[in-house]
């Protein structure tokens, strides 16, 4: 759905633009815009704060490092981590890696986030922050939230839930 692979039929619309017609370039450009992604392993940068792992995507947008780091703060902040700007992601618990890679992916504020299993390397009650604190902030900013799940407890805060075996949808509710 975010283009990251070409459809082999039928067609992905975002925001009025479908994807499969773009070029790569094209598609970087339009992720980099539209689309936001919280990974179940974090994909923070080692060698980066968490102040610089959540910067980065306001970097490729061109925004002076003074408003970068406002707002990467200001997120950081939203999410609980105000005291953990100057931490690389060794120095946090998979909660707080996992608070790093949501403030990330909603920092520059995309219509659409991904999130792909975002608390499968969870325990539970840190899934049920997680959960609530994600869904807060997409319905506050209104965004458009995907969630690929296996874990039912999570698939219940979905106004939509589609389920899909070997690639087919087996079911759409």
């Amino acid at each position: 759905m975010a283009g990251l692979e070409k459809p082999t039929r039928g067609t992905v619309k975002i925001n009025g633009r479908f994807i499969e017609k773009m070029n790569e370039q094209q598609l970087a450009s339009f992720r980099q815009k539209n689309l936001g992604f919280v990974f179940q392993s974090y994909n923070l940068i080692p060698a980066m704060t968490a102040l610089e792992n959540v910067s980065l995507p306001l970097t490729f947008r061109g925004i002076s490092k003074k408003i970068r780091e406002l707002r990467s703060a200001s997120m950081l902040e939203a999410v609980g981590l105000k005291t953990h700007l100057r931490h690389k992601p060794t120095q946090m618990s998979g909660g707080q890696q996992q608070r790093v890679g949501i403030a990330r992916a909603f920092v520059s504020n995309p219509p659409v986030v991904f999130a792909d299993e975002p608390t499968g390397n969870l325990d539970s009650q840190t899934t049920l922050d997680i959960m609530e604190l994600i869904i807060g902030i997409a319905h506050k900013n209104h965004q458009t939230l995907i969630i690929v799940t296996h874990d039912s407890d999570v698939a219940k805060y979905a106004d939509q839930i589609i389920h899909i075996r070997d690639g087919r949808i087996i079911e759409n509710n």
